[in-house]
Order: C-alpha cells, then sequence, then structure tokens
C-alpha cells in the first residue's frame, strides 16, 4: 500500500458537521404546512439555494400534490441552469485491491469470495479504447484503496496512459478521478497530470455509522476522508466530487449533514462541489449488508431527496449512476439530474472480457449499451452531450460559477452539447440511435433562442464537415 496512505491517515477532527444541530432541526420541523413549502419553493426559483430549514421542511412534504409542486420547481430550476442537456461518462475501474474492511463493499480486504486484480498498463489501454470506440469521451477512474507494488504512481501512470490512448475515431479529453483521500503534496500530483474532477464519497456523515461500518484500514478515519476536499482545494484542485451512499443512516440526516459539508467548503474556498452523487446501498458479493441497507431508501424518498439538492445547491451538477434501473433514472432527468453513467461496468476489465460478479464492486440497476441510453435520451427529449469544453477552457471553480449564476454559461454548454452529440451520431451510432438523434437535433435547433442557434448551427455545421472537438 502507498507510503502517503499508510503514514498520513489523520486529521483534526472535523468541527462542520453540527450533528446535534442537525438532530435539532429535525426535531423541530413537524408536517410540511401547505403555505410555507409554497414559500420555500418560491424562494428556490430566485436560484440563491436553500438553507438547512427549507431543506427539512421539504424533507417532510408528503402530500401528492405538494410534491408534484416540488417536482415541478426542481424541473424548472434544471430546465433554467442546465438545459435539457444530460452528460453521459463511463467508470473505468483499474484495481479492486483494497485494504479497507467496509461492510457494504465487495471490495473488502476480508472478502475471500472476490477475484483481485489491478489491471496492466497495457490492460488500461485496451479498456480505455474499448470506451473510447462506444462513443466516451470521459472517464471516471475507480480504484480500491490499495494500489500494487508502485503505490499511487499506478493511479498516475494509468491516467496519462488513458490520455496518450487513441481509438479509431477519437479519444477520451477528460478523465475525473474517485480514488482515496491523499495527502496535499499527492494531490498536486494528481492535479499535474490534468484530471478534471476528484471524486470522493463521505459515504455516511453519521460518525457512529460510519466508525460501525469501516471496521478497519485507513478508511476507518472518518476525520481524514471528511478533509479530503479541503486538502484537494488547498492542492489546486477546484472541480470536486461528493456523495452518499444512502441506505447506511437516515437520509434526512445524510441531507442536512451534506449540507453543511458544501457550506463548509463555500465559506473556506468561495465554492462548493463540482458535483453531488446520490448512490443507492446495492447488492455486492460477499457483503450482506449491502443486500440489507440499515436505513433503506423507498424510490418516493430517493425523488424526492433528488429534487430537493437540486433546489438547496441549483448549481451543482446531479449524478446518477447506472446502479438504479433504467426506469428510475428516468424518472430523476426532469428533477434534477445532469450527468449520468451509461454502459457502465465496475470490474476491472469489465469492458474487454472482465470476469463479471467476481470482479464486481456491487450489482448494477441498468445494464443497456450506450447506445440504446442515447437514443432513449433523444425520444425523451434530452441532449445527449459528451461535453469536456469547460474544464479544457479553464472554465472552473469559482470561474464556471461566473458564467452559470447570471445564466451566461448556455452560451456554451447548450452549443458544445449538441455538436458532440452530433459526432456521436455520425461517428459511434446505430441506424435507429442516428435516426432518432438526428431528428432530435432538428427539433432543438429550431427551439433554440436565436443566439445560442447560431453557435449551435455553426458547431453542428462543422461536426458534419468532419470537424471534431468543436466548441466554445
Amino acid at each position: 500500500m502507498n507510503s502517503t496512505m499508510t503514514m498520513e491517515v489523520r486529521a483534526a477532527p472535523a468541527r462542520f458537521i453540527d450533528e446535534a444541530g442537525i438532530a435539532a432541526t429535525l426535531a423541530a420541523t413537524g408536517d410540511a404546512d401547505p403555505v410555507r413549502v409554497r414559500e420555500i419553493l418560491a424562494r428556490a426559483r430566485a436560484l440563491k439555494g436553500l438553507e438547512a430549514d427549507d431543506v427539512a421542511v421539504l424533507m417532510n412534504v408528503t402530500h401528492p400534490a405538494l410534491m408534484a409542486e416540488l417536482f415541478e420547481t426542481a424541473r424548472w430550476v434544471k430546465e433554467t441552469i442546465y438545459g435539457n442537456r444530460l452528460v453521459l461518462f463511463a467508470p473505468l475501474y483499474i484495481s479492486n485491491l483494497c485494504g479497507n474492511e467496509c461492510t457494504y463493499c465487495a471490495f473488502r480486504v476480508g472478502n475471500t469470495e472476490l477475484t483481485r486484480r489491478a489491471l496492466t498498463q497495457e490492460e488500461i489501454a485496451r479498456e480505455a479504447r474499448a470506451l473510447i470506440d462506444q462513443g466516451h469521451k470521459r472517464l471516471l477512474v475507480v480504484a480500491g484503496e490499495a494500489y500494487p507494488a508502485e503505490g499511487f504512481d499506478y493511479v498516475l501512470r494509468s491516467i496519462e496512459t488513458i490520455y496518450q490512448t487513441r481509438g479509431a475515431r477519437g479519444e477520451i479529453r477528460r478523465v475525473n478521478v474517485n480514488v482515496a483521500p491523499l495527502s496535499v503534496a499527492d494531490f498536486r500530483r494528481l492535479k499535474a497530470v490534468g484530471i478534471g474532477t476528484y471524486q470522493i464519497f463521505q459515504e455516511t456523515y453519521h460518525r457512529q455509522t460510519y466508525a460501525r461500518v469501516h471496521r478497519c484500514g485507513p478508511k476507518r478515519d472518518y476525520d481524514w476522508r471528511i478533509t479530503a476536499p479541503d486538502r484537494a482545494m488547498e492542492a489546486g484542485i477546484d472541480d470536486l466530487g461528493v456523495g452518499i451512499l444512502f441506505g447506511l443512516y437516515h437520509w434526512k440526516f445524510e441531507m442536512l449533514a451534506l449540507l453543511q459539508h458544501i457550506r463548509h467548503l463555500e465559506r473556506t474556498f468561495g465554492v462548493g462541489p463540482h458535483t453531488i452523487s446520490v448512490p443507492r446501498m446495492e447488492p455486492a458479493v460477499g457483503s450482506p449488508l449491502a443486500a440489507q441497507p440499515p436505513q433503506p431508501v423507498s424510490d418516493a424518498d430517493f425523488q424526492k431527496l433528488v429534487a430537493i439538492l437540486r433546489l438547496a445547491v441549483p448549481y451543482t451538477g446531479i449524478i446518477m449512476s447506472t446502479r438504479e434501473n433504467a426506469e428510475t433514472r428516468r424518472a430523476t432527468f426532469a428533477l434534477g439530474v445532469s450527468q449520468i453513467s451509461a454502459g457502465s461496468r465496475c470490474d476491472p476489465g469489465g469492458y474487454t472480457g472482465g470476469d463479471g460478479r467476481q470482479l464486481e464492486q456491487f450489482q448494477l440497476g441498468d445494464h443497456r449499451a450506450l447506445d440504446e441510453v442515447v437514443r432513449d435520451l433523444a425520444s425523451l427529449g434530452y441532449t445527449p452531450s459528451f461535453c469536456t469544453a469547460c474544464y479544457r477552457l479553464g472554465r472552473t471553480g469559482a470561474d464556471f460559477m461566473d458564467l452559470a449564476k447570471p445564466g451566461l454559461i448556455k452560451l456554451h454548454c447548450a452549443p458544445n452539447a449538441l455538436s458532440t452529440c452530433m459526432e456521436y451520431l455520425l461517428d459511434h451510432a446505430s441506424p435507429p440511435t442516428r435516426r432518432e438523434g438526428e431528428a432530435f437535433v432538428v427539433r432543438e435547433l429550431a427551439s433554440m433562442e436565436p443566439a445560442v442557434r447560431e453557435i449551435a448551427l455553426k458547431l453542428v455545421t462543422a461536426v458534419r464537415e468532419g470537424k471534431r472537438d468543436a466548441l466554445v
């Protein structure tokens, strides 16, 4: 295991998660008063976000009419900021080696039912090429929290390998990373290889639960993990992804704790996370807890929490993974989700003939190929976007927010999304998907505001004429 992980897994207690304050807020919030709920929803349309008291009220909404108003407000906020685009990506698991005993995860060190594997650089290149040939432009590198003999350098070399890999029609333009917490020095090394977003899940913000489900290994240190985003920011990585594994503790507590974490980052660094992931626990080989979550979240509550997150942090991307089935994913698109994985495998080597269940981290709910997902999105009226422009043109962190908050980002995002959609349709789509997608592009161009349409039409025309990576 990497020496940084073994020697530096220590941190001062994080004081910004106030469990007593969360308990008091939840206890003081009764049934959702319709007048109060509607006042909060009206305020949410100002796109300034919501505070803990507001979120607590919305979490108690159960009346069908109020739920419909909540969902409609979330839809309006999502479309106002992000339009109808959904960014697509795929995870690339390079290793399932791990030094932690996380009771909900198949990668846990004591799991003898799992076959262990760390991909070689040649195998990583083959996996990347397979994803490029599917049409992907954006990957999330995932590794268990232990590495081969070369230590953390293995992750850095893997990222470099992916960027250097070329397919028959394209390349990976953005590599996001989900790996163990690092020191500031190692975060600087990670930034130097050109990553997009650094993603880390706290899993649960409830300390007692965290200690119970993380029995040994570096991940047992709650404070070292929760302060990883701070160290990443200090190292200059300003695109951060955070997340909760819903099902470990009660979702209402987790939501308010997540909001406290976000506000801490905003106060300290002037910008919060770039994305929030909202996975629910799924069965995993050799991990009985994953099959029976201690605090399961119903489909109705899951949709509600997605909608509330969109109102609470309107400019933060919400990621929906293939843990959820196709129906659940579709239901959340209009409630605030802005990024989705597609055609995913969660086992090392899975895209080029992996061993599947004996290597995977958890069971997937949506097994559709990328082509089918793209066709589905177009038929539903969503732009399948493969855009990576903001990261590559320096529109990250506070610079991104400076464009997003006044609504200027749509002059970039909508045209870029449509041009990358057209790239996919021309280079990778099956005939049925291309027909559906081409019809969607025509409808989408016709619906755009004149200034945005002019830019988008120019980019789409350039792609049709053979240009690739056309962006603004």
